[in-house]
């Protein structure tokens, strides 16, 4: 059994997609997703997108959230036969988010399909030569609780603000999103402490997830407890909540239903 842990949505679409593939997987959200609490802040940046030579933006749902706010009369400078500005998404989710709303693919980048890892830093490498002193890239990401703010996450997305100002151009960031602990039922809690030892694999894919999974069942063991993690980072926050297997899988669904594969 897999336990799919990523916002409810996501997690969905995952399960019926495993499911597919012919594993048993349910959902089980270790974060939840709602929209940002300064709506006015992503408008302004839409006004304001003629600034900028490209926009990153950190996930699908960085995606869905901002073009949900896009005001009427907003620069279309990220719609098919705009002006310019390049579109950045770390990995092919996030690519499709964007194709499906209107993005023109040649003003898309994103890692190479083989790439070993969808992040910041394989996007790096195919968007670095682009950034000249002074231009300026908007990185629209996501905020952390009831204040917005998103100090305590992303560090592959400051290490790309860093490589940017480094290569002398100029960063800003907007919220268009807020990640936040979902409210737990008794049902959730069952699922939880069973998957943590009947040979259940814990599908992981951020650190968040992993972290509101130990403040949630704190108590909770996980030695007996098998995770699957789609980024290095995510599998040395499962091996330090003392998850006894963690294994390692690039983010793809057939990538990961093979890494199912291998557990069983």
């Amino acid at each position: 059994r897999v336990i799919v842990t990523r916002p409810e949505g996501d997690a969905q679409r995952w399960v019926r997609d495993l499911v597919a593939l012919g594993h048993e997987a349910v959902a089980l959200p270790l974060i939840q997703i709602t929209p940002s609490h300064d709506a006015q802040a992503v408008i302004r940046a839409w006004q304001a997108l003629d600034r900028y030579v490209a926009v990153m933006f950190v996930s699908g749902n960085a995606v869905q959230y901002f073009f949900a706010l896009k005001p009427p009369l907003a620069p279309a400078a990220v719609a098919r036969g705009a002006l310019k500005i390049r579109a950045w998404a770390p990995g092919p989710g996030t690519a499709d988010a964007l194709l499906k709303l209107g993005i023109d693919e040649a003003q898309l980048d994103a890692p190479d399909p083989a790439s070993a890892q969808f992040d910041s830093e394989s996007l790096w490498q195919r968007v670095g030569g682009q950034v000249r002193a002074g231009d300026r890239v908007l990185i629209v990401r996501g905020g952390d609780g009831a204040t917005g703010s998103f100090a305590s996450a992303g560090l592959g997305r400051e290490w790309l603000a860093n490589r940017i100002r480094s290569a002398g151009g100029e960063v800003d960031f907007v919220v268009s999103y807020q990640r936040g602990v979902p409210c737990f039922s008794v049902a959730d809690r069952a699922l939880a402490c069973s998957a943590s030892e009947d040979g259940s694999v814990w599908l992981l894919s951020s650190t968040e997830a992993v972290a509101n999974l130990r403040a949630w069942l704190p108590a909770q063991s996980w030695h007996h407890a098998r995770a699957l993690a789609t980024h290095p980072r995510i599998a040395a926050a499962a091996k330090e909540a003392g998850f006894g297997v963690v294994q390692e899988s690039r983010p793809t669904l057939n990538d990961v239903g093979v890494s199912i594969e291998s557990m069983a």
